[in-house]
């Protein structure tokens, strides 16, 4: 694999994604990271831009007996995605998708309660917001927290993530006003591949990244 493909860290994959950003032009007023690992790249791009951060959440539904298996994601405020294609393959029935929609949905919400504290979700009327991730594999908690957010009076969403497989990233790009992808390897096999260091990110530490200021 090239080194130039690969990103040191997730805080350098979220400078690249900034000055992609400028580059561009989008006229971002705020960022919104999916935690936990959107946020240290979340932090960069609002560092870059000038930008508030705050978050964005969703959860995976796995399949029965195989939990890491996705069926679909279920964003903080009920949103959901469901791959009808794993659905069906996976002998999911409704009843218990809507069971692990439900619990999901409240995991979603708690995680979102916690990391913003006392601070009130942000009004995103009229809005262009980035979406950060530090990439995307199936994409199943990027899609939840899009369908979220095209219920919000957002004027534009821009998706923004260092890495994706290309058939994922062209489905994105039906999902959101734009999206920016700075790699698309056709071998992917993982999102950690394309990075130096990729180590789990900790709730304490990417809530930190909230507090940062630019």
């Amino acid at each position: 694999m090239s080194e130039s493909r690969r990103f040191t860290d997730r805080t350098e994959a979220g400078e690249r994604l900034g000055e992609a950003l400028r580059e561009r032009e989008f006229d971002v007023d705020i960022v919104l990271a999916i935690p936990r690992g959107g946020l240290p790249l979340g932090r960069a791009v609002a560092d870059a831009l000038d930008v508030p951060l705050d978050i964005v959440v969703a959860s995976k539904i796995g399949a029965p007996g195989n939990p890491e298996y996705a069926v679909g994601a279920v964003a903080s405020d009920g949103s959901v995605w469901r791959n009808e294609q794993a659905f069906r393959g996976s002998g999911t029935d409704e009843a218990y998708f809507e069971r692990e929609r439900e619990a999901e949905a409240a995991n979603a919400r708690q995680k979102a309660e916690r990391y913003r504290g006392e601070q009130p979700e942000p009004d995103l009327t009229g809005k262009t917001v980035a979406v950060v991730d530090d990439g995307v594999a199936t994409g199943s908690t990027v899609r939840a927290c899009l369908e979220m957010l095209d219920g919000t009076d957002a004027e534009r969403i821009v998706l923004a993530v260092p890495v994706g497989p290309p058939d994922t990233i062209r489905e994105l790009r039906e999902r959101a006003d734009d999206v920016v992808c700075l790699v698309t390897p056709s071998d992917f096999r993982g999102v950690g591949q394309f990075y130096e260091r990729f180590e789990q990110v900790s709730d304490d530490e990417a809530m930190a990244y909230l507090e940062t200021e630019s």
